[in-house]
């Protein structure tokens, strides 16, 4: 578990990167000073991404417990649930768009890209 990492995970983020490409999303920075770190920034349109992974942000469709340590576990990804929703809250109150995004949906970019486009659309 200490091997992975929180920035450049290819599993998420740098996949991410490869869809915006992909789709031709433009306008978006990486690595802003905002509260809880969001993996794309679209300044312009106010508008910030999260791409959750499945393990550590408990997904409901993928996650599986692990079989030893489980109340280690059971309070790390609560606590992690718990920050996701505070993050998004206060980031909400600051005016923002808050997307977040499941690892698993990269697997299929379109939904995903359809959610982004949706709300950068109706901002403009």
């Amino acid at each position: 578990m200490s091997l992975i990492r929180s920035r450049g995970n290819k599993a998420t983020e740098l996949r991410l990167i490869e869809i915006f490409r992909e789709y031709g999303i433009t306008g978006w920075r990486r690595n802003q000073q905002l509260l809880g770190k969001p993996d794309f920034t679209f300044r312009r349109e106010r508008v910030v991404v999260f791409v959750d992974g499945c393990f550590w942000h408990g997904c409901p469709k993928c996650y599986k417990r692990p079989a030893s340590n489980r109340k280690f576990w059971d309070t790390k990804i609560a606590n992690n649930r718990k920050r996701d929703r505070h993050v998004s809250r206060e980031l909400r109150n600051l005016g923002w768009q808050v997307i977040r995004i499941w690892q698993h949906r990269l697997k299929e970019p379109s939904r995903a890209v359809a959610q982004l486009k949706r709300t950068l659309n109706s901002l403009t």
